[in-house]
């Protein structure tokens, strides 16, 4: 299958490609904005992962742009970001990652594309389009993410549990994801959040609240909420809002389940 590229776009896609060319790195574009271009939604963030060192290739895309753009370098995490324009493009060089049990930061060593599709969140998000010569616009899809789409499925490229023991984020992303795309988490993906919800203690408190401020934004929150309660990790991260659910019995009556009846909450 071919990605369409948009004519505004490119420019942009054509520079990458010819930098990388000639610094010798295959190069793709990944994740998130291939994953709304297929769902027609809009993207400003472009992901371009290239075998190879991405801040190098940064610069080098940088140095054709007109004007020339800031190049903003994540030593630290191997990446670098350039704004053009209405868009933000981050490169990075293909990886594979390790994680300890107490944190979600990984340790991080060269990799190849493959490498770099395992360590993905979601198979929807593992989803890479080629930007070399030999096969441009070519969409290279591992875990049937394609198909996911088309379904409308959350589903984890790997292991589920291993997926959210490393990065326990991605469990909150799981949700967001179903609640903004209206999509549905299979089972097994669900059930192993259920299992790793207590993992969400090693996150802080502003990874999630970033992660909620989405769900809230979103057309239906009331489904994130739902899909948090049955998870067991609204208990976890807003005990406050998980204890208005229940039926209170006074004096022989039943007053109404706040949790499940507020605005939207049975939707």
């Amino acid at each position: 299958m071919v990605f369409s590229i948009k004519d505004n776009e490119k420019v942009i896609f054509e520079q990458v490609q010819s930098a990388a060319e000639e610094l010798g790195y295959p190069v793709y574009i990944v994740g998130g904005y291939v994953r709304d271009r297929l769902l027609s939604r809009p993207s400003k963030d472009i992901d371009i992962v290239c075998v190879g060192d991405g801040i190098k290739l940064a610069h080098q895309v940088a140095s054709r742009l007109r004007p020339s753009p800031h190049v903003a370098v994540y030593s630290r995490f191997g990446t670098a970001m350039i704004k053009h324009k209405d868009l933000e493009i981050e490169f990075v060089g293909a990886r594979k990652e390790s994680y300890s049990w107490d944190s979600r930061k990984p340790t991080v060593e060269n990799g190849t594309l493959e490498d770099d599709q395992n360590r993905r969140d979601f198979t929807i998000n593992a989803l890479a389009v080629s930007l070399n010569a030999e096969d441009y616009g070519h969409i290279l899809d591992s875990f049937n993410g394609l198909v996911h789409l088309e379904k409308k499925l959350i589903k984890t490229p790997k292991d589920p549990d291993k997926t959210f023991s490393d990065d326990p984020l991605r469990m909150m992303r799981a949700i967001r994801f179903a609640t903004e795309l209206d999509f549905e988490i299979v089972a097994d993906t669900f059930k192993a959040i259920q299992r790793n919800k207590n993992r969400i203690h090693i996150i802080s408190k502003e990874r999630i609240s970033g992660e909620l401020n989405k769900i809230i934004a979103s057309k239906k929150p009331s489904k994130g909420f739902r899909l948090l309660f049955e998870s067991g990790l609204l208990a976890l991260i807003f005990p406050e809002l998980q204890a208005m659910q229940g039926v209170e019995i006074r004096n022989n009556i039943g007053h109404k389940d706040n949790f499940l009846s507020y605005p939207g909450g049975t939707g």
